[in-house]
C-alpha cells in the first residue's frame, strides 16, 4: 500500500475512534447515572466488550456499508476521505454540543454526499439507503418497545421484594445488561468503518477481486473503538444517563437489555442502525413506565432533531469536502 492509502486506512481508524469516544455514551451512560459502577470501571468494562464483539458478531453490516450505500465501482480516495472528514466534523460539532447523534449515520452520510458530488444520485444504492432510512425511525421505537415490555415483566415479577433488594440484585444484573449493549455496540458500530476500509482496498485493488474484510481490518476497527470508549464523552454521557430521565439499577437493565436484543438482532441481518437511537428508544420506554412526566421530552426532543440533521448534515460536509479535494488534488 502507498502512503496515501495507509494515510486514508488512518483517517479511518481516527474517525472509529471518535465513534467510540463519541458513543461511549451509549455503553455506559446507564451503568454511570445509576451508579452501578464508576465512569472509569464502566469505561474499560464497555471497552472490552466492544473489542470482543469480533468473536460473536459476522460482517453482515460492514458488507452493507461497503457496498449497500453507494456503487463500489465509483469509490476512489476523494470519496472515502471527503466521507470521513464529514463524519468526523459531525462527531466533534455533536460532540461539543452534547448531543447523543449517530456516529454510523454521519458515516452514511458522508458516503451520500460525496457519492453525489462525484456523479450525482446515480452513485446511491436505494435498497440499502431506505433501509437505513427506515431504521432511523424502527430503532428507537424497538428500543423503546422492548424496553417497555421488560420494564413490565420485571416489575410485575418482582413486584413483591423489598425495593432495597431488586435494586441490590439489580445492580449486579446491569453489569451484565450493560455488557451486551457494549458488545453490541461493537458488533455494529465497529463494523461500519470496517466496510469503509474494505470499499476503499477494494477500490485500490489491494483485495484483488473479491470484496471481503480483512482479519487485520476487523481487529484495527475494534481496538480503534475500544480505545476511543476508554477515553469516553462525558458531555454525551451526561445528556444520556441523567438529562432525559433519571434511572434506577432496574431501569439500566431493562433499557439495555432491549437495546441488546435490537442491535443483536439488526446487526445478524446487516443493518447498520444506530446505538444512539436504539439505547434512547430503551430509556425513554423505561421512564415512560413511571409516568410520561418523568422523561423530560424537551431534552428528547432535541436529541430526535439532531437525529434528523445527522444524514443531510453530513451529506452536505461531504459534498463540499468533495468538491474542495477535487479543486485542489485533481
Amino acid at each position: 500500500m502507498d502512503l496515501n492509502l495507509l494515510g486514508l486506512v488512518a483517517l479511518a481508524l481516527a474517525f472509529d475512534f471518535l465513534n467510540g469516544f463519541h458513543d461511549a455514551a451509549n455503553s455506559i451512560a446507564t451503568v454511570v447515572s445509576t451508579r452501578v459502577l464508576s465512569p472509569r470501571q464502566a469505561v474499560v468494562w464497555a471497552a472490552f466488550f466492544n473489542f470482543v464483539a469480533f468473536l460473536v458478531f459476522q460482517l453482515n453490516v460492514a458488507s452493507t456499508v461497503g457496498k449497500g450505500i453507494i456503487d463500489p465501482a465509483i469509490v476512489d480516495r476523494k470519496v472515502i476521505a471527503a466521507t470521513l472528514i464529514a463524519a468526523c466534523i459531525w462527531d466533534l460539532i455533536t460532540w461539543y454540543q452534547g448531543l447523543p447523534t449517530s456516529s454510523s449515520h454521519a458515516l452514511i452520510g458522508g458516503l451520500i454526499g460525496a457519492g453525489v458530488a462525484k456523479i450525482g444520485t446515480g452513485a446511491l444504492v436505494w435498497d440499502g439507503i431506505i433501509k437505513t432510512v427506515v431504521f432511523i425511525v424502527l430503532a428507537p421505537i424497538l428500543g423503546l418497545g422492548l424496553g417497555l415490555i421488560l420494564g413490565i415483566v420485571t416489575y410485575w415479577t418482582f413486584r413483591n421484594w423489598h425495593p432495597g433488594k431488586v435494586q441490590g440484585f439489580f445492580r449486579k444484573g446491569q453489569l451484565v445488561s450493560a455488557a451486551l449493549y457494549s458488545l453490541g455496540h461493537g458488533g455494529n458500530d465497529a463494523q461500519k468503518t470496517m466496510g469503509i476500509i474494505a470499499i476503499l482496498l477494494f477500490s485500490a485493488g489491494v483485495l484483488g477481486s473479491s470484496f471481503y474484510v480483512p482479519l487485520w481490518v476487523v481487529l484495527s476497527c475494534h481496538a480503534a473503538m475500544a480505545l476511543g470508549t476508554l477515553f469516553g464523552g462525558w458531555r454525551i454521557v451526561k445528556t444520556m444517563g441523567q438529562r432525559i430521565v433519571k434511572l434506577r439499577p432496574v431501569d439500566g437493565f431493562c433499557a439495555e437489555t432491549g437495546g441488546a436484543l435490537t442491535l443483536f438482532g439488526t446487526a445478524a441481518l446487516g443493518i447498520p442502525v444506530s446505538t444512539t437511537h436504539t439505547i434512547t428508544g430503551g430509556i425513554v420506554g423505561v421512564g415512560s413506565l413511571k409516568r410520561l412526566t418523568a422523561v423530560r421530552w424537551g431534552v428528547a426532543g432535541r436529541v430526535v432533531w439532531a437525529w434528523i440533521l445527522t444524514i443531510p448534515g453530513s451529506a452536505i460536509i461531504a459534498s463540499v469536502s468533495y468538491i474542495l479535494l477535487s479543486s485542489y488534488a485533481p
